[in-house]
């Protein structure tokens, strides 16, 4: 018993540290549009297989870089610049 509630409670503070970075707090009118930012990732050289918006309000994907690696990237929504990026 007291393994699982040692557990839970790992998993209640540690679930939003592993959420991803705060990206912004701007207003959804200043991001770029889901359309101009697919253009610059896919003109850095990603391909994705998946696109959203974070609860930390970043842009993400997973897919993969230049060399085929498998990625997960977070992305500033008004900048476009990287935040964040995990190969894996």
């Amino acid at each position: 018993m007291r393994r699982v509630v040692l557990l839970l409670t790992f998993a209640v503070l540690a679930g939003p540290a592993m959420a991803g970075p705060n990206c912004t707090s701007e207003p959804k009118a200043n991001w770029l549009s889901e359309a101009a930012m697919k253009e610059k990732i896919a003109a850095l050289g990603y391909k994705f297989r998946v696109f959203k918006v974070t609860s930390g309000n970043c842009y993400e994907i997973y897919g993969t870089d230049t060399g085929g690696k498998r990625i997960e990237v977070y992305f500033h929504p008004v900048t476009g610049k990287v935040v964040e990026e995990h190969k894996s």
